[in-house]
């Protein structure tokens, strides 16, 4: 089978609708008085609720940033912030609405679930529909839930980290997922702990308009070790969406997180998320970041070092088509002795697509032995595309080894020719050029998903040729 013929197999995968039969949906735009109706349909303790309202002050009175990507045109009064698909969660994929079941089921994630995978839940517009988790686990003292559920349930236990990586004043977006979050995962994970396989999520837009405000709280108690995968995607609208997620990780003594995402939102979602970490003595966090898809992302997955002997893995890939400008990179800030970070970040552009990185490292006074290394690769397809680099190293102690390479370059004549003259045709050899500049990225994955983004690239660069 050619890459054409399995591009076209799969494309229908992501881009279809199911009708609206919607238990609640909020009228357009946001009031306190909507953050208040929010909070009391979910039934809240006083302290969440009261944390909303400070947000959504907070959100209003921040400005959109301008140093990035164009936001201008986001229409916050367009907006759904809110929608309930279903009257209750379930553990059992037979016991969902047919149309919902119907779309998890076209993305292959009971098939994941069944082969693959420790935990799943599983999100349509504002909550999470569906959740499971191995029983073995459980016992073991793992919690997986989504966060509505943990505020319920583990109240003790969100109350203290809630808001404390990424506070509610941190930026515009984290302000405005805080007064209006819906969904998302908590994960606990006890000390000691090793979840063999990947615990997942799943998150899909199915509204026009529609907005969608997940948090993500992942707590790995010392020498634990957990891996997340989360995927996303939405069908294609005339009208813009918007994705304004917050994901918090804490990483105790000696702990290991990966947090491995893969981003196919359709080109008419805003893609604004603010992911941080908090890396312990001896702790180690990786982040594994995709992004195909959006009409705009502005993303920079961060670790904050605070013990002895902690270590940063980031490793990106960013690939934007027309119309598309992905804004992405990541942030490390080395607070301690003899910690370690590794950044990698790879971009294509393509049909007059724009990608950036942006980047901040930063060592502080005090942090000695520190090593770091930066590599940012772009491949630009074409003269109509663009690809920036905004990197920023700041080094305040002498006793650290920072090593920092970019390159920029066109996939050469030569190259092409050599895959041709093998019998593949233009078009192909494109591909495989391609996927051979993300081979490091893909190589990370658990291998139906390095298999899935295979698809993706190969579906987002039909057409390129000509």
């Amino acid at each position: 089978m050619s890459v054409k013929d399995a591009v076209d197999v799969d494309y229908s995968r992501y881009d279809f609708k199911e009708p609206e039969d919607y238990v609640y949906k909020s009228g357009k735009g946001l009031t306190k008085e909507k953050v208040l109706e929010i909070s009391a349909m979910k039934g809240e303790p006083q302290w969440m609720t009261e944390l909303r309202v400070r947000s959504y002050e907070t959100f209003r009175k921040r400005p959109l940033p301008t140093w990035g990507a164009d936001l201008s045109k986001i229409d916050f009064d367009s907006i759904h912030y809110y929608i309930k698909p279903t009257d209750k969660q379930v553990d059992s994929w037979e016991a969902l609405p047919q149309a919902v079941k119907d779309t998890f089921e076209r993305l292959g994630v009971p098939e994941a679930e069944r082969r693959f995978l420790a935990g799943v839940g599983a999100q349509y517009e504002s909550e999470v529909v569906y959740h499971n988790m191995r029983k073995d686990l459980e016992k073991k003292g793992v919690i997986f839930s989504d966060m509505d559920t943990a505020v319920r349930e583990y109240p003790e236990i969100v109350k203290k980290y809630f808001g404390t990586v990424v506070p509610i004043n941190d930026n515009t977006f984290a302000a405005l997922n805080s007064a209006v979050w819906s969904g998302g995962s908590f994960i606990y994970v006890p000390e000691g702990v090793k979840v063999e396989q990947p615990l997942h999520a799943y998150f899909r837009i199915n509204a026009a308009n529609m907005g969608q405000f997940e948090r993500t709280l992942i707590i790995a108690e010392p020498y634990s070790d957990i891996h997340y995968v989360e995927g996303c995607t939405a069908p294609v609208y005339t009208t813009d969406s918007l994705h304004a997620a917050v994901v918090e990780l804490i990483a105790k003594k000696g702990a290991h997180i990966r947090y491995t995402t893969i981003q196919n939102w359709s080109k008419d979602v805003y893609n604004l998320v603010t992911k941080r970490a908090f890396a312990y003595e001896d702790a180690r966090v990786e982040w594994i970041d995709g992004n195909i898809g959006s009409k705009v992302t502005m993303k920079y997955p961060s670790v904050y070092l605070l013990g002895r002997g902690a270590r940063a893995d980031v490793l990106s890939v960013a690939l934007a088509g027309s119309g598309q400008h992905i804004d992405a990179g990541s942030k490390v800030l080395h607070l301690a002795p003899d910690t370690s970070s590794r950044i990698t970040s790879k971009s294509v552009s393509k049909d007059g697509g724009r990608t950036t990185y942006r980047g901040q490292l930063l060592v502080a006074k005090g942090a000695t032995g520190v090593k770091s290394s930066v590599k940012c690769d772009a491949l630009i397809l074409d003269e109509r595309s663009k690809s920036d680099t905004y990197p920023y190293n700041m080094v305040n102690e002498s006793d650290t080894v920072l090593t920092h390479e970019a390159t920029v370059g066109k996939i050469g004549e030569d190259q092409l020719f050599y895959l041709m003259s093998r019998g593949l045709t233009e078009e192909e050899a494109l591909n495989a050029v391609v996927m051979g500049f993300m081979e490091p990225f893909v190589k990370e994955l658990p291998m139906i998903y390095a298999i899935e983004l295979n698809r993706l690239i190969a579906l987002e660069m039909t057409g390129s040729v000509g």
